[in-house]
């Protein structure tokens, strides 16, 4: 990583805002690319992210294409003038969709998303590689940046975001309607904040 460039980027704050609960997050179904809608609780906890993201300016908001992440967008306040970004949909399971991790291990042992193929989904190189695209896209803006996206993908930008590897963010747990806070601690990329609720 090159310091100079870095030095170029400390103003930069990227606020990670993960959708509120659905069926299948509440059930442990892995959803990816199919549309599930918030639950009446979950669109009440986007509404409580409102106070805490009505105190910040931000200069970008960016959303998921999908409808539980716009929904929690404009449900917490920053839907006027958001833009839907593609790279912040979620993992792509394929033939996993729907299926909980205990489902899929009945049939695969030891099956995790973050060591184990996803047949006709995307590989964690794949989406590693989707992640640092977004992260290079970034580092280009200036100010404060909301990005509404889902547990998995957010999960990933984490760990890009520290050391370019996907897989770091499998240590970084993140429930339904958080913030995280994506910053610098001098010129070093670092977590300001994790998995926080609105407080």
């Amino acid at each position: 990583m090159n310091i100079t460039a870095l030095n170029e980027h400390p103003t930069l704050e990227i606020w990670l805002i993960r959708h509120g609960e659905t069926e299948w997050s509440l059930s442990g179904q892995h959803t990816g690319r199919t549309n599930v809608p918030l639950t009446e609780h979950g669109r009440e906890q986007a509404r409580s992210l409102a106070p805490l993201l009505a105190k910040q300016s931000f200069d970008v908001v960016l959303t998921s294409p999908m409808s539980r992440a716009i929904e929690t967008c404009r449900e917490a306040g920053l839907g006027v003038g958001s833009r839907v970004e593609p790279d912040l949909s979620e993992w792509n399971y394929g033939i996993y969709e729907g299926r909980t991790t205990t489902e899929i291990r009945a049939t695969v042992p030891g099956w995790t998303v973050w060591n184990s193929p996803v047949p006709e989904g995307e590989s964690i190189e794949q989406i590693q590689l989707r992640a640092n695209a977004l992260i290079q896209r970034l580092l280009a803006m200036r100010g404060r940046v909301a990005l509404f996206s889902h547990g998995h993908f957010l999960r990933v930008l984490g760990g890009c975001w520290m050391n370019g590897l996907a897989l770091t963010g499998s240590h970084l747990l993140l429930d339904t309607a958080t913030v995280s806070v994506l910053g610098f601690e001098r010129e070093t990329r670092a977590l300001r904040r994790w998995n926080s609720r609105g407080d």
